[in-house]
């Protein structure tokens, strides 16, 4: 693992003698200039974690102003590096300025060597997790141009959903925190996507968790990250969404489903905008934009004792409630058409188009499963469609009322079928590859061929 690499800048030549002396065995590289109009070609040509900055530079001249100003050279210039301010001890109040300007710790002549490595050692490693998190997003940002996670829009013009986008519209611009509310499959996501899209921080990441798919025991690691041996599967450094999001949206999926002694550290970490790795005892400060989302009700949650008012009260400044699909009228069939190009285009059937009666059958259902289930039979019907025309007897929806009848059970068995023989007939002679096709496992698909006699 580096050590990391030392640019240290003083106009005393014994001051940069003894530092090279005390850091070169500890850190990879420690290059010395007495001169800090070098300073910035010299942060070019190598990759440097710290700057060991003077703060004066001229004889008779103790303002700090000079320090201060290459400071701000190197964070507009190297934002990552970490910046250590060597002062004398009368300078202390200007050193607390030059924290303020974006140093990261300071120390005072003369130094106790010992206290010298551990300010160093401590800069150093917050460098280099800021320079993880870098990576980090520029991995995340190539990966959703690859999969065109991006290429996702809010689709409709009925009444409910407008009256939501004109409060997305209100709330973009501002960093307020927003819990969004509805039931599952309405699009919460969608539209925490389109208030980061709107907001000052959309040139920055928007960072996903899934509260309800982190277990307790990696919830500090996935939201706080961990230092390499901090725990036995800790082999690297590990930044955690809270660093990954800094600067932009974090959302946060799901957060009624957050064990309530979860719920004190997030609050914490939320009230001191600051988070600690784990197996770290270094603080990082973080700014984000917080957006979470719930299909329950938190209210009640409070009453039942099962979530932290206080949480609640920190996350819920504006709530937003998605409206369901059966709610939205004719945004129906509107969805339903773009699911249909989608899906056509996908599987080669550009040809595809609903008859009335399928487009009634759509219009009467009421979608249990909201926008999701809607794409998902849309989906499903085209797969299975044999020619030009859906008909309303394509669509298999579950009973309004939730009984399935004798010949309900035959419909999803036949389409169950269907699906299995299309698997098949793609995956010539791989039932395996069926099968991942499918999303089932090799022995469930042999025992449901054998059930359909295939």
């Amino acid at each position: 693992m580096p050590k990391g690499n030392i640019l240290v800048v003083d106009d005393n030549k014994s001051v940069l003698s003894a530092l090279e002396i005390l850091l070169s065995p500890e850190f990879d590289k420690v290059e010395c200039l007495s001169n800090p109009n070098l300073l910035i070609s010299e942060l070019r040509k190598a990759p440097y974690h710290l700057v060991l900055l003077d703060m004066n530079f001229k004889a008779g001249v103790n303002t700090g102003n000079e320090g201060i100003y290459w400071l701000q050279q190197i964070k507009e210039n190297h934002p990552e590096i970490s910046v250590v301010l060597i002062t004398a001890y009368g300078d202390v109040e200007l050193a607390v300025k030059a924290l303020k300007s974006g140093a990261t710790d300071f120390v005072l002549k003369p130094w106790e060597n010992s206290k010298m490595l551990a300010t160093v050692k401590s800069a150093i490693q917050l460098s280099m997790s800021r320079q993880e998190v870098k990576n980090l997003k520029l991995r995340e940002k190539e990966l959703k141009k690859v999969i065109n996670q991006d290429e996702k829009f809010i689709i409709g013009s009925s009444p409910e959903l407008m009256q939501v986008l004109s409060i997305v519209r209100k709330v973009a611009k501002t960093d307020t925190n927003i819990l969004i509310t509805g039931e599952n499959g309405t699009g919460k996501e969608l539209v925490a996507r389109e208030i980061h899209r709107l907001s000052n921080r959309s040139s920055e990441m928007m960072v996903s968790v899934d509260m309800g798919a982190v277990s307790e025991s990696l919830f500090e690691s996935e939201l706080f990250g961990h230092v390499k041996g901090a725990f036995t599967d800790a082999r690297e450094n590990r930044a955690g969404k809270f660093e990954v999001a800094n600067k932009g949206t974090l959302f946060l999926d799901e957060i009624g489903n957050l064990s309530f002694h979860l719920q004190a550290k997030l609050l914490a970490a939320l009230q001191n905008r600051e988070i600690t790795r784990i197996g770290s005892n270094q603080p990082i400060p973080v700014d984000i934009r917080l957006i979470c989302a719930t299909n329950k009700n938190l209210s009640e949650l409070v009453e039942k004792g099962l979530f932290r008012e206080d949480l609640l009260y920190r996350i819920n400044t504006i709530q937003i409630e998605i409206p369901p699909l059966r709610e939205r009228g004719n945004d129906i069939l509107v969805l339903a058409d773009f699911f249909l190009k989608k899906y056509a285009y996908k599987y080669d059937k550009p040809s595809l188009k609903f008859n009335n009666q399928a487009q009634e059958k759509l219009l009467k259902y009421n979608w249990p499963g909201n926008i999701r289930e809607l794409e998902h039979s849309i989906e499903k019907a085209v797969i299975l469609s044999e020619n030009n025309v859906l008909k309303a007897d394509d669509f298999f929806l579950r009973p309004v009322s939730g009984n399935k009848t004798e010949n309900d059970t035959l419909k999803l068995e036949e389409m169950e079928k269907r699906l299995i023989m299309l698997a098949l007939e793609k995956t010539p002679g791989n039932v395996s590859a069926a099968a991942d096709q499918l999303g089932i496992t090799r022995q469930t698909l042999y025992n449901k061929m054998k059930k359909f006699g295939l």
